[in-house]
């Protein structure tokens, strides 16, 4: 059983969007102030045009256009009542008397009373059929305004059903979805766009991962949460996103212990290592692994980012160091014997392992050549642990492409699989240190 997932580091996006996109819909309806409506008419000599309103509501509605012109909102509303007194209104009288009514609540900031009067304009029989959509996306925007969420949902639906397309309904949708608890579905519908932007070539944008990312995690969907931020990751590499990550790889439940120095690997190659005992127990690892030189060059990048050889332990620090170089030092002198007894070996076991600690100390093409007859030759215990370390030889020997391949082939479910993956994403942003010889 996975841990739970924990939410990515110092975020919360729900509240950014919620006031990004309250603003945005405000802007939406004042724009219908502008839009190119049907015209009112008004009837004339006793012969009303198709349609028209009477005389008795055109003239205090265009009263009521002539103060919202002059932004004065409440004269405007004080024309609109005049007209809706009239009675026996047609239905594009009401139409005309709503639509001009939440034009004039928009301005004065009531979003819960401008999202009525939308919709009971685009809900009379009366109103012209080009206005209708334009009107359920005024209503939408104004319902997530005014945090009416389940309205704001009801209105978007409906005006994808009747055949609108306009982007910003639908991210109305999708966070409304999400600001009322509806994890599940908004899961759906972001996921759903988030494919379709990967189909057609696009990035998909950060906000819209981060908002699947909380809407997993809102849900306990650990594996689905993980999924997500390797596409953060991919497409927007953040210190942030591999913190996590790492994280949750290294929490899982079913993650071996023997994998431990290679997310080591993978944090020092990220920038993820954060504290002295990390580093410490990696070049341990290391030495006990047989990789004097690696173990060495971990020393060195703890120094480096002034975490080892300080504090209490600055002592201990100092003995590792004079270790690994008295282990590098041994390894240099017997290699050529080691190597000999590697080849004549029945397995490819220390073949491998010979050649791997070749690569780290430098020696690039004699040290995967030896790995790959390793490899060949047969008897390693777990092969997609093996795939792992050839590819990250492959990595630290600069050979983007060949590692990036040997990584794509490890599977299975022990862990090797899900550092693979990692290692692919950050090859495909970052080109490693090579190590000295």
């Amino acid at each position: 059983m996975m841990r739970e997932a924990r939410a990515l580091p110092g975020r919360e996006y729900a509240a950014n969007w919620r006031l990004r996109l309250g603003i945005a819909g405000c802007a939406l309806a004042l724009a219908l102030g502008s839009w190119a409506f049907a015209p009112l008419a008004v009837a004339q000599d006793g012969k009303p045009a198709a349609p028209s309103v009477r005389n008795a509501i055109g003239m205090p509605i265009e009263a009521a256009l002539a103060a919202l012109k002059q932004k004065h909102g409440k004269e405007a509303l004080a024309r609109i009542a005049e007209a809706d007194a009239t009675k026996d209104k047609t239905p594009y009288e009401t139409y005309v008397v709503e639509r001009i009514r939440a034009q004039a609540l928009v301005l004065l900031g009531d979003a819960a009373g401008a999202a009525s009067a939308f919709e009971k304009a685009v809900s009379s029989s009366g109103a012209p059929a080009a206005d209708k959509l334009p009107l359920l996306a005024a209503a939408t925007s104004q319902y997530f305004a005014a945090k009416a969420y389940a309205k704001t949902v009801e209105l978007a639906d409906r005006y994808v059903r009747d055949g609108g397309t306009e982007k910003s309904v639908r991210t109305l949708l999708i966070h409304s979805l999400y600001l009322g608890n509806d994890f599940v579905r908004a899961t759906k519908e972001i996921a759903a766009d988030v494919q379709s932007e990967e189909q057609a070539g696009r990035i998909p944008s950060e906000e819209q991962l981060q908002l699947l990312a909380n809407t997993t995690l809102k849900q306990r969907d650990n594996a689905g949460y993980a999924q997500v931020l390797e596409k953060l990751l991919a497409y927007h590499p953040k210190k942030d996103y591999w913190l996590g990550v790492i994280h949750g790889v290294q929490t899982h439940a079913g993650f071996p212990g023997r994998l431990t120095l290679d997310l080591a690997r993978l944090k020092i190659a990220t920038g993820t290592m954060r504290s002295a005992n990390e580093y410490v127990e990696a070049a341990q690892l290391s030495l006990q692994e047989g990789f004097p030189a690696e173990a060495g060059r971990i020393i060195d990048q703890g120094y480096a980012a002034r975490l080892l050889g300080t504090g209490a332990e600055a002592e201990r620090h100092k003995r590792l160091r004079a270790m690994a170089t008295k282990n590098l030092a041994e390894d240099r002198r017997t290699a050529a014997q080691d190597d000999a007894q590697a080849a004549a070996a029945t397995n490819g076991v220390a073949l491998f392992n010979a050649g791997f600690n070749h690569v780290f100390k430098g020696s690039f093409d004699k040290g995967l050549d030896m790995m790959e007859r390793g490899l060949g030759k047969g008897g390693l215990k777990r092969a997609d642990d093996s795939r792992l370390h050839l590819g990250y030889a492959f990595y630290l020997a600069g050979r983007q492409q060949k590692a990036a391949e040997t990584f794509k082939a490890v599977q299975g479910q022990n862990g090797a699989a899900a550092l693979a993956r990692l290692w692919v994403i950050h090859i495909g942003h970052k080109a490693p240190p090579r190590p000295r010889s």
